[in-house]
């Protein structure tokens, strides 16, 4: 019981810290600093868990990744973050900590967190953003090639295939929408007149 008590003791300061920094930082708005913290603890485990992995199952480390895997891997890392972020397919994995806006661009959607504060808005957030989860695909990646470069490469490969497909998919409806007709004229004397 004295273990207990004398854990409360010490705690106690810092939990009275935690909470000014929260209220000072959150200014009266809902943030899920605790949940955030969670899943940088969460992030920091996995990456942990998988060095030990790496490191036990007597891999070198490559001396340096050759330019064309570390392109090859960016862009797919663009890529899969993307769709697991805004794709409509890729729904049912934002749907339990998100709701539906609207369609949001070329093939995307727009979502915004169901509930704030705490764990869900944490998730929600993560799963929303494809900057924030291009840190986790990245990272994924990147253990990938160093245990699995083959298997790693390929599906780099798709996501990276997918991500020039969009590209294409993008010129080819702007010439369809005129992009490459012939201009009058009229916008270029409209701007000099001005």
């Amino acid at each position: 019981m004295a273990i207990a008590d004398e854990v409360q003791r010490i705690g106690a300061p810092v939990r009275r810290w935690a909470r000014t920094q929260k209220r000072e930082y959150t200014n009266g708005e809902a943030r899920p600093l605790g949940a955030d913290l969670g899943a940088m603890g969460v992030y920091l485990g996995l990456v942990s868990a998988a060095a030990t992995a790496v490191r036990a199952s007597g891999k070198e480390l490559p001396e340096r990744i050759p330019f064309g895997d570390a392109a090859l891997l960016t862009v797919a890392t663009f890529r899969l973050a993307r769709r697991i972020a805004k794709d409509p397919v890729t729904a049912p994995v934002r749907a339990p900590f998100v709701r539906f806006e609207g369609p949001s661009g070329h093939a995307e959607v727009a979502e915004e967190v169901r509930e704030h504060g705490g764990v869900k808005h944490a998730v929600g957030e993560l799963l929303t953003c494809p900057f924030c989860l291009a840190q986790w695909v990245g990272t994924g990646f990147v253990f990938g090639y160093v245990t699995a470069p083959k298997a790693t490469r390929l599906a780099a490969l798709t996501m990276t295939m997918v991500a020039g497909s969009d590209v294409l998919q993008f010129v080819y409806d702007a010439i369809q929408n005129g992009a490459l007709a012939p201009s009058t004229g009229d916008e270029e004397s409209a701007g000099v007149d001005a």
